[in-house]
């Protein structure tokens, strides 16, 4: 048996049928192509792209753009909460002995 619903997503006025396992992954997948056409109608308007290609390139450039930089910035988090933990291992040492 095969638990998939089909559902119909438009992005760039084009619908693409998908396959999906839950109402969550639906949701995802519909909020995600809201931010892109939200998104290509913003670079319509500020910049003068006549291919869509072209628009949707710039789209996947700024999401990917945005994923990087947040496992970057996750990145330095962690090692800023490695030192800190560190410094303060080594303060508790000094103060146990």
């Amino acid at each position: 048996m095969d638990d998939k619903q089909k559902i119909k997503i438009t992005i760039a006025n084009r619908v693409y049928p998908l396959s999906v396992k839950s109402e969550r992954e639906e949701e995802s997948l519909r909020l995600a192509a809201k931010k892109i056409t939200a998104m290509v109608s913003n670079f319509e308007k500020n910049y003068a792209v006549g291919d869509k290609q072209d628009v949707l390139a710039m789209c996947a450039l700024q999401f990917a753009s945005e994923l990087e930089y947040s496992a970057i910035s996750e990145k330095y988090n962690h090692q800023e909460s490695v030192k800190k933990l560190e410094r303060l291992n080594e303060k508790l040492d000094n103060y146990l002995k």
